[in-house]
């Protein structure tokens, strides 16, 4: 076996495999290097086999573009930050980093860029502190002999019209949305446009196989994959998930099973496979385009170990959120949503006994969402587990105009209300949020929820895009804070948990009416500016508050950070919160 990896090593250089190219990944180890706190490794970098062929790629000057579908574990950081290097150090140009935000451009400056340069003799001085001679901070900015480097955010598409570069780096591209003024991806290309010898390089994680920008692009490419041989046969093949096994419950024994002689490899042997590897293209005809794949399964770092990957995917198997991770961050592959509309009938079938009134023993943490309508509010309560499971245990309406005083009164008590729980204490509601987008009912739910604030009642507003699930506004408004809701993210975990059976459990006191609500929207992709934009639809003819409200529900359990020991000791010791009591939720108006 190691003879077979020895001998192909050795025909590889001497010139019988196809030998890589060795330019810009040699320069990046001879003269980048790692310091402590940006590298576990710090010192001299020194390129995994499949860095370098990506590495030379980007220095040649033959190929235009390059595209890199990654996942997390293989060092792409730290290569992009070399090729920068080797472009601001040999062959200096006007530069242009695009990363998703700001704050992503201002961690790669602060947490990357300057700490490598700083520590590479070769390197030192030459980007500058980041302020001029006036003292204006220019971070994000910097002059060199004969270049440039910009590093601009995918948010803030008017910061691109003012360049024009010969080098574009993308990193994180489907983190990126379009805009009004369309694809920030292809603006920022726009400005490459000037210059014959440009140079493109985008990478990323995928997200969504449909609107992947990464893949899309990819599928442009001459779309290459890293293959490594079998010690046994000699044979190359991309490692896939499929090709890794493992006892059933001993993931820590998990193994390569090569496609050709059905040998099987222990990761002792993987260091050496990778060392073999090569790079081949399954679409040569394409020129100038060098496009790249990679996964996990080839990483050389220790918590890439095929034993931990597939202990990572036991834990994730059963939960569509970490499956869908798992699929996207280590194997790079985008995520596929079924397109088809729920069934509510079936969602309803699966409902169990269970309620506010008899809340099931593992729920630990109660949320609540809130819809305001014009002639009433929809509220839906959701039970947490310390293991994220979550039950809908409730759903009720508050009839009652959003400006009377009275509608919020009476939610207010059904907020404050504590619930028995099997274990001998009582329960209560621990955050809840509340939709202030109508702007005609803005201004009743602000008055509502700001002096609640230290209750985490919150005032929301739900955003579509690639946003987080919540977080707390720029906005100023006098009184207190609103927070922002990316609504897309969580219906995106709504329908992957709407997949799976007891992923969202389902009180049996929910009517049918409720079931339907939380059906009404389905996944579709729209073209806008010519780019493919993954969106929810609502069905014809159907109410969605439902949904909303458990939007809502799942936002505001975001906020909330429990002491799980505490929790459960409390009760067990039957310990009530200092939140008044009000009447029991079977005499409230509100639920009849």
């Amino acid at each position: 076996m190691t003879d077979t990896l020895t001998r192909l090593r050795k025909d590889a250089l001497a010139g019988l495999l196809p030998p890589p190219r060795r330019l810009l990944s040699q320069w990046i180890e001879r003269n980048v290097m790692l310091p402590e706190g940006v590298s576990a490794l710090p010192g001299a970098v020194q390129l995994w086999p499949f860095q370098r062929e990506i590495a030379d790629a980007i220095g040649d000057p033959a190929i235009e573009r390059v595209t890199l579908v990654k996942p997390v574990r293989v060092g792409f950081t730290t290569l992009l930050t070399g090729a920068l290097a080797g472009y601001i150090a040999n062959d200096p140009a006007p530069i242009l980093c695009l990363l998703p935000t700001e704050a992503d451009c201002r961690d790669y400056m602060v947490s990357d860029i300057e700490p490598i340069f700083d520590a590479s003799p070769a390197l030192s001085g030459l980007i500058g502190s980041g302020v001029d001679e006036t003292g204006r901070n220019t971070i994000l900015s910097r002059r060199f002999p004969g270049g440039s480097l910009k590093i601009v955010a995918a948010k803030a598409p008017r910061n691109l019209r003012r360049h024009n570069v010969r080098v574009l780096l993308c990193d994180e591209v489907d983190g990126m949305e379009t805009s009004a003024e369309g694809s920030p991806i292809l603006l920022a290309e726009k400005r490459t446009l000037s210059f014959p010898d440009r140079k493109v390089v985008i990478g990323s994680t995928p997200v969504f196989e449909e609107t992947s920008h990464v893949l899309r692009s990819y599928a442009a490419s001459d779309a290459r994959v890293f293959e490594v041989p079998c010690p046994d046969c000699g044979a190359f093949h991309e490692i896939t998930w499929g090709d890794i096994h493992w006892p059933e419950g001993q993931p820590e024994k998990a193994a390569y099973a090569c496609r050709s002689c059905g040998s099987v490899i222990d990761e002792t042997h993987k260091p050496a496979m990778v060392a073999a590897g090569r790079w081949r293209a399954t679409r040569p005809e394409v020129q100038g385009h060098a496009g790249f794949r990679l996964n996990a399964l080839v990483s050389l770092l220790a918590n890439a170990s095929w034993g931990k990957l597939a202990a990572e995917f036991i834990a994730a198997k059963d939960d569509p959120a970490r499956l869908q991770t798992f699929v996207n961050t280590i194997l790079g592959q985008g995520w596929r949503e079924d397109g088809e509309e729920l069934d509510d009938a079936a969602l309803a079938a699966r409902a169990e006994p269970f309620s506010l009134d008899a809340i099931p023993a593992e729920v630990l943490t109660l949320t609540a969402g809130v819809d305001v309508q014009r002639d009433r509010l929809e509220v839906t309560v959701i039970g947490w587990t310390r293991d994220a499971e979550a039950f809908v245990l409730g759903a009720f309406v508050v009839w009652g105009l959003p400006d009377d005083d009275a509608t919020w009164t009476e939610l207010d008590d059904m907020l404050k209300m504590r619930f028995p729980h099997p274990l001998g204490g009582k329960i209560g509601i621990d955050a809840a949020a509340v939709d202030s987008g109508d702007g005609e009912t803005m201004e009743s739910v602000y008055r509502f929820c700001f002096p609640r604030a230290g209750r985490k009642v919150l005032a929301i507003k739900g955003v579509e895009g690639n946003r987080p699930w919540i977080e707390k506004s720029k906005q100023k408004i006098r009184g207190g804070a609103l927070w922002i809701v990316g609504v897309d993210g969580i219906k995106s975990h709504l329908n992957a948990r709407l997949a799976r059976a007891r992923s969202l459990r389902f009180s049996d006191s929910l009517p049918l009416s409720w079931f339907e609500q939380l059906a009404s929207e389905r996944v579709v992709v729209r073209y806008s500016r010519g780019q493919p934009k993954r969106r929810f639809e609502r069905i014809s003819g159907r109410r969605a508050e439902a949904l909303d409200c458990v939007v809502y529900a799942f936002a505001a359990r975001q906020i909330v950070n429990i002491n799980w020991e505490s929790r459960l000791d409390e009760l067990r010791r039957g310990i009530e919160s200092t939140a008044p009591k009000v009447a029991s939720v079977v005499k409230s108006k509100w639920i009849r």
